[in-house]
């Protein structure tokens, strides 16, 4: 699995949780490393062996830990870029739905070897959607549900999404599109402004 993804999970639990926290997970996880380097590429097992210790330490399904993961890679100042990213997709939430089919490749052209599962939207009736979240990495539909409920919030959209299972061997995230301007979005300025 790519370092940036392994790294954003060490970010959520520092941030979340504590080093203290952190240290205790990578002790457990018997990998003989503390932290992962973000452009660094690590067998599947070393991830894994990560994410079970995670899961055992916080006490906590490994399900709703990657949901909030995909949640801090949205709202948290530290990942800003992401957000950034993920908001070039478009004015509205329905927008940036439609663009989500380009979501990998636009991370590629970002760091060139993030290689990430394919996202197919389905549109099944005005405000019904289903993402579609093709295999590959571990928890990738649910990291991929707390970012697109990150993403209705910043957008100021009210969405229900669901888990419902899979559709030829893809993870579907059920969208449902309650109102598009529930409340003011999060100021967006399409240039990046240095300081």
């Amino acid at each position: 699995m790519h370092g940036l993804i392994n790294r954003a999970v060490q970010a959520f639990v520092i941030s979340t949780y504590g080093d203290k926290r952190w240290g205790e997970i990578m002790d457990d996880s018997e990998l003989g490393f503390s932290e992962f380097e973000a452009m660094l590429v690590y067998p599947e097992d070393q991830s894994s062996r990560m994410l079970r210790a995670l899961e055992r330490n916080l006490q906590r399904p490994l399900a709703e830990i990657l949901e909030d993961v995909g949640t801090f890679l949205v709202s948290n100042p530290q990942v800003e870029a992401l957000r950034r990213l993920l908001r070039f997709g478009g004015v509205n939430y329905v927008e940036f739905l439609h663009s989500l089919d380009d979501l990998p490749d636009r991370a590629r052209l970002a760091v060139s070897d993030l290689h990430l599962p394919g996202l197919e939207l389905i549109e099944q009736a005005p405000g019904q959607f289903d993402l579609l979240c093709q295999p590959g990495v571990q928890g990738y539909a649910q990291v991929m549900t707390g970012v697109l409920r990150a993403m209705a919030d910043d957008y100021g959209a009210l969405v229900i999404l669901d888990q419902s299972g899979t559709r030829d061997g893809a993870d579907v995230i059920s969208i449902t599109l309650i109102e598009s301007e529930f409340a003011e979005g999060r100021a967006f300025d399409l240039g990046a402004h240095s300081l």
